[in-house]
C-alpha cells in the first residue's frame, strides 16, 4: 500500500486557520497520513454492480469499466506520527448549501462569490430546494442546494475556507441544527474519505437527508463521467449507487411533498414551477413580426393590451422590441431601447401587473441590462447567450431567471439549408442547448435560474416541430445524462401562430392559427412543458387548465396503484 505524506507548514497553517472556528468540543487535529489502496476484485466487481444497476448501456459500463480498472479510492484518516504535505492537483468536490436566516437566495449568491475569492471554482450548480428545518422544527423554512467545484485546497484548507465565508456572512456559534445565515458543508472531496477530529467526509448523516441528496444527485448525470463520480455512488454503500438511495429515500416523489420543492428565485419570491403550467402572454413592439407587427405603435396601445392579457389569465408579459422572425433585419441597442423602456415604464407602474412578471425578449446584454433595471423579473433570450458575447456574464450579475432557447445562426439565417439538418432532432437539440446552458453555468448562471426552450419554430422543419412538442421528455432523458439538474429546468414552449401551424392546417394568415396553437400548446402541456408563449391568452389559458387537470388525476391515479 503506497503512502503519501504531505509537509508540516502547509497543514500548520490549515490547522491556525481551523482553530479560530472550531467548537469547544473540537480537540486539536491530529496528524494524518494518506493510504491509496487499489481496488480489490470483490471491490472493482461491486462497481460494476453498481453501473449495471444504474441501466447504462454496454458500451458506458465498458467505459467506466476502464475507469474502475485504473481508478483508487483513499482514505484520509489520522495518525500521531505522520505528516502532510501541500495538496497541489485539482479535486473535484461537492459542497451543500444551506442557509434559513436574512435574504437567503443572496446569502447563497456571496457564499458562492467568496468561493471563488478562496479558490473554489464552481463548475455545477443543483436545483435549489424550499424544506422545511429538520431536528429542530421551530424555525424558518430552509433554501437548500449544492455545488460541485474544483480546488487545490487540502481537505482542512477547504473546511478552513469554508468556515471563514461562513463567518465572514454573519455565522455564529449557536444551537445545532437551529438558524443560520448560511451553512456550508464538504459532502465529497475527490475520491477521498476523510476522517478527522474535525473533519468527516461523507458525513455520515447525508444518506438520511433528503434535503441533501436531493441536490447531490442533482449534481450528477444517468452517465457515469469520471472515476471519481463512481466512487461517490460507492460510498452511498448501495448497489446503485446514489440513485438507489435516492429512490429509497422517495426519490421524485417526495418533490412538492414531505416538506421539500423545488423552487426558482424570481421577483423576491421563490416560484415552484411544477404546481401548474404558467401563461406568457406576448406583447410585440416592432413593426415586422410575423404575426401583431405594428399593432401597438404607442405606449397606450401597449398598455391596453397589457391589461387585455393579464385580465385574460396571463401569468408572465414577454414584451419584444426586435423581431426574431426568419429573415429580420437586425436592429441597434439604441433603437431596440427606445422602443422598449418607455413600454415597460408603463407597464411596470400598472396596478394590475401585481403578482404577475415581465420578461423582455432580447439577445442584447445591454438590453438586458437596461431592461432589469428599469423592472423586468427575467430576460428571454432566443440566441440563448450565441449573439452577444457578453449576455452570459451580464445575466450571472443581474440575478433573474434566464431563458436559453435553442437556435442555429441568427433570424437571417436559421432557414437555411444547413441549419436544418438533423439527424434525430430531440437528440441534437438536447445536445446543442446543454453546451449553451454549461457554458452560461461556467459564467457564473446557477442552474437554478435556467429555463430551457427548445426552439420551436427556429432553425426546424415543420415535421421537428412536431417531434420536439411531443418529444419533451426525451429532451429531458438526454440532457439527464449529463445534468438532472439542468434536465429538470422549466420547459419554455412558443408554437403560437407559427408558420408550421399554417403549413400543416393550410392557415397562411397568422391570426387564423389559434385553434393550431391551443392544439399545439395541449401537446406541449401534456409531454411536460412548464411555460407557454402564446399570442391569443384567453382561450389558451382554458386549455393549459385542462391539460392541469388531466396531468393532476393522473398522477393522482397512479399515486392510488402505488
Amino acid at each position: 500500500m503506497a503512502e503519501i505524506k504531505y509537509g508540516d507548514k502547509r497543514k500548520e497553517a490549515a490547522d491556525q486557520s481551523l482553530k479560530a472556528y472550531q467548537c469547544n468540543s473540537f480537540n486539536k487535529p491530529e496528524r494524518w497520513h494518506i493510504s491509496l489502496k487499489s481496488f480489490s476484485k470483490t471491490e472493482a466487481s461491486a462497481q460494476m454492480g453498481i453501473l449495471k444497476c444504474l441501466g447504462l448501456p454496454r458500451h458506458q459500463v465498458f467505459t467506466a469499466k476502464k475507469y474502475l480498472n485504473v481508478s483508487s479510492f483513499s482514505c484520509l484518516h489520522t495518525a500521531q506520527n505522520s505528516s502532510v504535505e501541500a495538496h497541489s492537483q485539482d479535486e473535484d468536490v461537492v459542497i451543500a448549501l444551506g442557509s434559513n436566516v436574512g435574504n437567503r437566495v443572496h446569502n447563497f449568491k456571496e457564499a458562492l462569490k467568496m468561493m471563488k475569492k478562496s479558490g473554489i471554482q464552481v463548475t455545477r450548480h443543483a436545483c435549489l430546494y424550499e424544506t422545511a428545518p429538520a431536528y429542530i422544527t421551530d424555525q424558518p423554512c430552509f433554501i437548500n442546494s449544492a455545488v460541485r467545484a474544483v480546488t487545490k485546497l487540502g481537505p482542512h484548507e477547504l473546511l478552513a475556507a469554508l468556515k471563514r465565508i461562513e463567518k465572514n456572512l454573519g455565522r455564529t456559534d449557536g444551537i445545532r441544527y437551529g438558524p443560520r445565515p448560511i451553512d456550508l458543508d464538504i459532502l465529497f472531496y475527490g475520491k477521498y474519505k476523510v476522517r478527522s477530529d474535525i473533519l468527516n467526509i461523507p458525513h455520515e448523516r447525508i444518506w438520511e437527508r433528503p434535503f441533501v441528496i436531493a441536490p447531490l444527485v442533482d449534481l450528477l448525470g444517468s452517465a457515469i463521467d469520471n472515476d471519481t463520480v463512481a466512487s461517490w455512488h460507492s460510498f452511498s454503500s448501495h448497489s446503485g449507487g446514489l440513485f438507489e438511495l435516492w429512490e429509497k429515500l422517495g426519490g421524485e416523489s417526495l418533490i412538492g411533498q414531505e416538506g421539500i420543492c423545488r423552487v426558482m428565485p424570481v421577483a423576491n419570491s421563490l416560484l415552484d414551477w411544477s404546481l401548474r403550467t404558467s401563461v406568457m402572454g406576448i406583447l410585440n413592439l416592432t413593426p415586422d413580426s410575423f404575426s401583431d407587427g405594428g399593432n401597438f405603435p404607442s405606449v397606450e396601445s401597449a398598455v391596453s393590451q397589457v391589461r387585455l392579457m393579464i385580465s385574460e389569465g396571463a401569468d408572465i408579459i414577454d414584451i419584444g422590441a426586435q423581431s426574431t422572425r426568419p429573415k429580420a433585419s437586425r436592429i441597434s441597442v439604441e433603437e431596440e431601447l427606445s422602443r422598449l423602456i418607455p413600454v415597460l415604464e408603463a407597464v411596470k407602474s400598472m396596478p394590475e401587473l401585481e403578482g404577475k412578471l415581465i420578461s423582455v425578449d432580447t439577445f442584447y446584454s445591454d438590453v438586458a441590462s437596461e431592461a432589469v433595471s428599469r423592472g423586468a423579473h427575467l430576460i428571454n433570450d432566443v440566441s440563448a447567450g450565441q449573439l452577444d458575447p457578453n449576455m452570459f456574464k451580464v445575466i450571472a450579475d443581474l440575478d433573474v431567471p434566464y431563458v436559453a432557447m435553442h437556435t442555429r445562426g441568427d433570424p437571417c439565417t436559421m432557414q437555411s439549408s444547413e441549419n436544418l439538418k438533423y439527424d434525430d432532432v430531440c437528440k441534437k437539440v438536447s445536445s446543442e442547448l446543454y453546451s449553451r446552458v454549461r457554458q452560461a453555468e461556467l459564467s457564473g448562471i446557477p442552474a437554478w435560474r435556467i429555463i430551457i426552450d427548445p426552439g420551436i419554430g427556429f432553425s426546424k422543419k415543420p415535421e421537428y416541430n412536431l417531434d420536439i412538442l411531443t418529444g419533451l421528455p426525451a429532451i429531458r432523458a438526454e440532457i439527464a445524462k449529463s445534468s438532472f439538474a439542468i434536465s429538470r429546468a422549466p420547459i419554455l414552449i412558443g408554437p403560437s401562430r407559427k408558420r408550421f401551424l399554417g403549413d400543416i392546417c393550410s392557415r397562411p394568415s397568422a391570426v387564423e392559427r389559434d385553434p393550431a396553437t391551443i392544439a399545439s400548446i395541449t401537446a406541449g402541456v401534456l409531454a411536460g412543458a412548464n411555460i407557454v408563449r402564446v399570442h391569443n391568452v384567453k382561450d389558451n389559458c382554458d386549455a393549459v387548465k385542462l391539460c392541469d387537470a388531466i396531468l393532476k388525476r393522473k398522477r393522482s391515479a397512479m399515486e392510488s396503484r402505488q
